[in-house]
């Protein structure tokens, strides 16, 4: 079980004649990855810090609580109120998130038959949702009535969809075919 980062080592001469590329410096590259929790519906304090404490067990990062930025009166939110948690991965500890993002948790998933190419965008990044935060290790099974999902954003230097796409199957995404 080859680690992202050393797949990306591995394969970036295959990468670059795959995609066409002349230098081997403009290869694409995972720059960041960026979690979030929308903890809108949550007003109960001991909740939210349920989810920050979770989800910093996940990332092996504190998060940054967001407020609203404008007031909203059918959804009884006013500026400034908490409404989610994020986190951005950049160097070794993003690519352990991906390592255990795409070795343990994805394949933990229900009916998980593999990863949507048209969740890539156009600008090259990969955005997916993790319905469960009890795919993950760190969870414990006890804990199985504060259950949250997640966004998961992965930002790379790709510059289209079709190159992004490409790349992120050859360092071991698994894609639906």
């Amino acid at each position: 079980m080859d680690s992202i980062k050393q797949n990306y080592i591995k394969n970036i001469g295959a990468i670059k004649d795959k995609l066409g590329i002349k230098n081997i410096m403009a290869v694409p590259k995972i720059t960041k990855v960026v979690v979030s929790v929308g903890t809108g519906s949550f007003k109960d304090k001991k909740k939210n810090d349920v989810v920050v404490d979770r989800i910093a067990k996940i990332t092996g990062q504190k998060s940054v609580s967001k407020g609203a930025k404008k007031s909203v009166a059918s959804f009884k939110i006013r500026e400034g109120d908490l409404v989610g948690h994020m986190i951005t991965l950049r160097g070794d500890r993003m690519y352990g998130f991906l390592n255990k993002l795409i070795n343990v948790a994805i394949p933990r998933t229900r009916d998980f038959r593999g990863l949507d190419p048209k969740a890539v965008d156009n600008m090259g990044n990969f955005t997916m949702a993790v319905k469960e935060n009890t795919v993950f290790p760190e969870t414990s099974d006890e804990d199985l009535r504060d259950v949250f999902g997640m966004g998961i954003t992965i930002v790379t230097t790709a510059k289209n969809k079709k190159d992004a796409t490409e790349f992120l199957r050859m360092i071991g995404f698994p894609f639906k075919k």
